[in-house]
């Protein structure tokens, strides 16, 4: 069997479990890492190819994108143009439909495929909504986050002029409506106040009820650890009071690594384009033969 040859661009919290869900996949094989200094090389990385660009790394046939959400799209394009499927977990849910169309056309325009948004939330809670969506179609789903790390919340504050380290919390409040507690420390000749500021109007928390804290260690507060209640209350036919739960407690960069590998693997059966994850089969995403698998599942 020829392994699917993946390239890990990026390593931090999601690129290292990416690569334990990669050496646990027996279809997989790692074809190299990306990262910002290639000679500061840990020691779980010295059996892998490690470079600064995708570019100097060989024979790669999907590159799973484990970088911020606002840097993206620039290595989506880069990577589809050179002949390489690609996999991101972009969360921004508002950018997703742009997102989409802009990779299309350069996947279509290579050849390649790629699949967007392929984390837990949007993601496979995409699916879980689309599910219920089809078996209640009339009615009212509410997802409820946390409470824990919102990764992409937390990358987000770093990027912030001032921020020395910092760490977004997502606490439910319920019916789809959440509060975001973040904790910084913030770097000396920086104001708290203005700070704090800036982080209520980025878009990642201006449409949240926000609260900004100063702290003396934010790593002392770090637990990976997340979740999701979704419910529907709605109608099957003409039948009314239809309700589904549905409850998840997880490691937020564990799950969202492994969502991303199962996607990679995808990538590899789709025809040229860009695809968030409800367009592509389900059985698409898992490992194994096709007939076994329908024997097993259905």
């Amino acid at each position: 069997m020829k392994k699917i040859r993946a390239a890990i661009v990026g390593y931090g919290n999601i690129g290292q479990y990416v690569l334990d869900a990669i050496i646990a996949s027996p279809d997989f094989e790692v074809a190299g890492i990306v990262r910002r200094d290639p000679n500061n090389i840990p020691e779980e990385l010295r059996s892998y190819p490690v470079a600064k660009s995708v570019k100097e790394l060989k024979d790669i046939d999907v590159a799973i994108l484990c970088s911020p959400t606002r840097s993206v799209e620039e290595y989506a394009k880069e990577c589809l143009s050179l002949g390489i499927n690609t996999v991101d977990s972009y969360d921004i849910h508002g950018g997703i439909v742009n997102l989409r169309k802009e990779l299309d056309t350069v996947a279509k325009a290579n050849n390649k495929v790629s699949i967007i948004s392929a984390g837990w939330d949007p993601g496979t809670d995409s699916m879980v909504r689309s599910m219920l969506e089809f078996m209640a179609p009339k009615g009212v789903t509410y997802t409820n986050f946390g409470p824990g790390m919102s990764m992409g919340h937390t990358v987000a504050v770093k990027a912030i002029k001032g921020v020395k380290a910092a760490l977004s919390m997502t606490i439910p409040l319920g019916t789809s409506i959440h509060r975001r507690m973040v904790y910084i420390e913030v770097e000396e000749g920086y104001k708290f106040e203005e700070v704090a500021e800036a982080i209520k109007t980025d878009d990642y928390f201006a449409h949240d009820e926000t609260h900004v804290m100063q702290v003396d260690c934010v790593d002392s507060l770090k637990d990976m650890g997340h979740g999701v209640n979704m419910v529907r209350k709605g109608v099957s036919g003409t039948t009314q009071n239809q309700l589904f739960d549905f409850n998840m407690k997880i490691n937020n960069p564990a799950l969202t690594a492994q969502v991303l590998v199962a996607s990679a693997r995808a990538t590899m059966k789709q025809r040229p384009g860009a695809y968030t994850m409800i367009e592509v089969p389900i059985i698409d995403y898992i490992y194994g033969d096709k007939e076994a698998l329908i024997k097993k599942l259905v």
